[in-house]
């Protein structure tokens, strides 16, 4: 079959491997109809995700048709359509029972390794390196599906693939990050980052009640996208001070709670932190640019809640505990509960609630997705989200 794999820091490639096969009984293999670029995949793109072999097959949001399924698997039969959850979860251990599927004690097969960098280890995720379970990703024509009583939703036939494939993740991610905000009626939110998941953490954020939703960036086609589909307020941080711009327009008390959707590739602008964090990963002296992180514990209202769905990798330095202390703020994080939320997204799309279709900018086939790994991550040609259909 043909799939996208990693060979190195930005160099994927299109390459042939050998179709997947059922290895246990609760595998099921599914033709992949739709799958799709995450923002976390341009951590492995750019580098700085350990774990990565050259030729492991990339991607972790994926749908298509069950075509085999393993003799235990009950619930999914040949010509299922599908979304396949980033995350793998048993089901059974003591995390999945409590709902916290990311978590999952059983599936990551490389846990020993995980623990030596993060003291345990976390489920294992399709297509992001052999830290997290060496599964192969599902650009590609065909994927293998461990655990599938638990993991795939079927989705309606009246639904395209592109109304439910961002279940496979960023809707669920976008949708965890406002929750785990606390979002109190009324509440004003500022959320760093107009990618794919900031762009559904705004939309998920008036869904759970706020009542003002502040949306910063810097590329101008997602500053419009969070204005157009959003309904949100947009702030350029190439243009303004943000965290003096949030004190003027709050009054003086700070965004009640803020979401930290950019992670460890924050942009490098000319704040010094910022450029101390540029010089630092350079040198190699440090793996993350925490920056978005920094600002917003400085601008949270006391008492508040930061919410940061954004993807950190290692070790962060300059974080200003003694201001996130003294003020009293709460920070949740952690990669996404996706089952959790599954049938409930599920729902809203058939309602018509949300229509999860408007962040999508370019389609294509996986003979393009080296070139648009590089136009994606480089914020070229307008590009917010790409999906792209194998057949």
């Amino acid at each position: 079959m043909k799939a996208l794999c990693w060979h190195g820091k930005h160099d994927v490639r299109l390459d042939t491997v050998d179709d997947p096969k059922l290895l246990h009984a609760n595998d099921a293999i599914i033709k992949v109809t739709a799958c799709a670029i995450c923002g976390s995949d341009l951590h492995l793109y750019d580098g700085f995700m350990p774990g990565m072999e050259s030729g492991d097959v990339l991607g972790h949001e994926t749908m298509g048709e069950v075509i085999e399924v393993g003799r235990d698997v009950t619930n999914l039969r040949p010509g299922d359509r599908v979304v396949v959850p980033f995350n793998i979860s048993c089901g059974e251990c003591f995390f999945c029972q409590k709902g916290m599927f990311s978590l999952c004690d059983r599936t990551n097969r490389n846990a020993d390794v995980a623990r030596k960098a993060m003291g345990h280890a976390p489920a294992g995720l399709f297509g992001y390196s052999h830290m997290l379970g060496g599964y192969a990703g599902g650009q590609a024509e065909y994927l293998r599906v461990p655990y599938a009583n638990v993991g795939p939703i079927k989705v309606p036939d009246e639904l395209t693939d592109e109304q439910v494939l961002f279940l496979s993740d960023i809707f669920p991610t976008g949708y965890m990050a406002a929750e785990n905000a606390q979002i109190e009626p009324g509440d004003t939110v500022a959320i760093w980052g107009c990618g794919p998941v900031g762009q559904f953490a705004i939309q998920s954020a008036w869904l759970l009640g706020a009542g003002r939703v502040i949306a910063i960036d810097n590329v101008p086609e997602r500053l419009a996208m969070a204005e157009r589909h959003g309904h949100a307020e947009t702030l350029n941080f190439d243009e303004v001070s943000i965290p003096e711009m949030l004190f003027e327009m709050t009054d003086g008390r700070g965004p009640d709670r803020c979401i930290d959707a950019v992670g460890t590739e924050a942009h490098v602008d000319a704040s010094p932190d910022s450029l101390l964090d540029a010089a630092k990963k350079a040198m190699m002296l440090g793996t993350d640019r925490p920056h978005v992180l920094r600002e917003a514990i400085m601008a949270c209202r006391k008492g508040g809640t930061i919410s940061m769905p954004g993807v950190y990798v290692g070790f962060l330095d300059k974080v200003p505990m003694g201001a996130f202390m003294n003020k009293g703020l709460t920070l949740k994080t952690g990669q996404t509960h996706t089952h959790r939320y599954l049938k409930p997204l599920l729902d809203m799309v058939v309602q018509g609630k949300v229509d999860p279709t408007f962040v999508i900018t370019h389609r294509a086939g996986l003979e393009d997705g080296p070139e648009l790994y590089k136009t994606f991550r480089d914020k070229k040609d307008g590009c917010i989200k790409v999906v792209m259909k194998p057949a």
